[in-house]
């Protein structure tokens, strides 16, 4: 094995590429069948990418457990594009931004709901602090509240809850006796709560919380694939049948969330709140799971920042087939490196992209292939891509070739896979190219470094130079590059198995479930103390 090759070290959802061939995995050890609740977001069975195939792979790689899904979707309309498993029982579609149902009844919401909401807004505005007792006291006020309004559901209508007039008082009031103005002012960031602030913070936790409003699902255990809404699905489940629950996190959704305010110039009153909102959701999903299952430590640290119990929480590392990803029998007759992944801002093609301008001053017959699809909501940021292409002279050189139908394809095509993101959890893209022999160029982010050890280059996420530095030398090396690429398989085959980590969550069902002789599940409680 060779030394770790690292510009420097840094910090830092989910690399995403096509849907590979699908290998049936015999168990190596199948015990009782149990029935599982898997829930996503925006994600399995309509979506391509990471999140999908680590979804499809739980399913497949255990028969002898049936599966329902929930897919938390845009507005219902989304065509599936996975083939079901025959051990795939039920899908469904929940839209968290359809038209609210015109038949819901609209009277005012009783003394109760009104008083867990209002006591919710006013533990949310808190100057918040990091500390065991505020997390505390936030995660029972949001778990209180949520379960309020998951028993008001079954008769009343939610969202007037959250978006009536009597609803935007109390928050506006609550905001103004706990001196949020003076605070946002004070730290320079936002201003006094207005109308149009208070109603769109309204209208987003609604959306938020509408899986409260749907009827829950029995299942022997219920696995989350992220944090975030998805953790209210697999709540309702746990307050009315005692399901226990999983959560995985690929991206760190509280992570993301202060990056999207770090872009905004001016944060608004509004989404400060919101971000608060979200910080709430988050620390009070890990305290209401019973386990915890992150991609990488570099997650779990993120989850011990939330509060979570460290004695709960269990690294568990994506895995693939390396029969499904065998060591690329030859190199590219031209230098080429390959980007593989979604088309998304938190990938920075514009890093990726000015670095390969910079690889061209040293290589100029160098080419960069980037394969992935584009979201619908990712248009925009792929036509900048283009732009900055044509913009630095690239046209050619550097060329978008969409989905690919084998993604052993992509990674076939370079010399070296390029990685820049912002954010990632485990991303597999990285872990299915080590597994060929390629050498990574990755920016050391989320649990990039944990997968790529010393098979690669890391470099600072944004920095171009560091990116085309490393790139340029890989290219120039083919010694160098034969020695990552043989330590990247090995380290494949040592950590990264989708054997080990197929009986790795087996063994965690199992452990959850209790067994026959131990009498039934307990259906958690309703006190206003206890989080479940």
């Amino acid at each position: 094995m060779t030394s770790p090759v690292r510009v420097s070290r840094g910090q830092g959802p989910l690399g995403e590429g096509d849907i590979p061939r699908h290998v049936d995995l015999a168990p190596a050890e199948v015990g009782r069948s149990l029935r599982v609740l898997l829930v996503a977001e925006g994600t399995y069975p309509y979506h391509p990418g990471g999140v999908s195939l680590w979804c499809d792979q739980i399913i497949r790689g255990m028969p002898e457990n049936s599966f329902t899904v929930v897919s938390l979707t845009v507005d219902g309309t989304e065509p599936q594009v996975w083939p079901s498993p025959d051990n795939l029982t039920r899908v469904v579609n929940l839209p968290m931004w359809a038209a609210p149902s015109q038949g819901a009844d609209r009277q005012r919401p009783p003394p109760s709901v009104v008083e867990a909401h209002e006591n919710f807004l006013r533990t949310l505005l808190r100057p918040p602090q990091q500390d065991p007792h505020y997390d505390r006291d936030i995660a029972e006020s949001f778990l209180f509240m949520a379960r309020t309004l998951f028993d008001y559901a079954k008769t009343g209508d939610v969202r007037s809850v959250f978006v009536s007039n009597d609803a935007l008082d109390r928050l506006t009031r609550a905001w103004r006796e706990a001196d949020g103005d003076g605070q946002a002012d004070a730290a320079g960031r936002g201003a006094t709560l207005t109308l149009y602030d208070a109603f769109t913070a309204a209208d987003l936790m609604e959306h938020a919380l509408r899986p409260l409003s749907r009827p829950p699902i029995d299942a022997d255990v219920c696995h989350l694939a992220m944090c975030g809404s998805s953790v209210l699905v697999g709540l309702t489940s746990k307050w009315a049948y005692g399901t226990p629950l999983v959560m995985s996190e690929h991206g760190v959704y509280l992570r993301e969330r202060y990056m999207e305010i770090l872009r905004e110039p001016q944060p608004s009153a509004g989404q400060l709140l919101m971000l608060r909102f979200c910080r709430a959701m988050t620390v009070a999903a890990y305290r209401a799971v019973d386990v915890l299952a992150p991609h990488s430590q570099y997650n779990r640290r993120w989850q011990l920042y939330g509060g979570a119990d460290p004695a709960r929480i269990r690294t568990m590392y994506n895995g693939i087939d390396p029969a499904d990803y065998p060591v690329a029998e030859a190199e590219p007759d031209v230098p080429t490196m390959v980007f593989v992944g979604r088309i998304d801002p938190l990938k920075d093609l514009h890093t990726l992209i000015r670095a390969f301008a910079l690889v061209r001053r040293e290589v100029p017959e160098a080419r960069l292939r980037i394969f992935g699809p584009v979201p619908r909501e990712n248009k925009n940021y792929h036509a900048s891509c283009l732009a900055l292409v044509e913009e630095l002279g690239l046209s050619g050189a550097a060329v978008f070739e969409g989905r690919v139908p084998r993604q052993a394809d992509a990674y076939q095509a370079g010399h070296l896979t390029a990685l820049t993101s912002v954010s990632e959890g485990f991303p597999y893209t990285v872990v299915e190219s080590m597994s060929m022999g390629r050498p990574q160029v990755c920016t050391n982010v989320g649990g990039v470094s944990e997968a790529v050890g010393d098979a690669g280059i890391l470099v600072p996420p944004g920095d171009q130079a560091a990116v085309a530095q490393a790139c340029v030398r890989l290219l120039r090396d083919a010694g160098l590059r034969r020695r990552l690429g043989t330590a990247a398989r090995e380290r494949v085959l040592e950590k990264f198995t989708l054997s080990q980590w197929n009986d790795g969550y087996r063994k965690m069902y199992d452990d959850l479930v209790l067994s026959p002789h131990s009498g039934p599940r307990r259906v958690a409680g309703r006190e206003r103390a206890a989080i479940p």
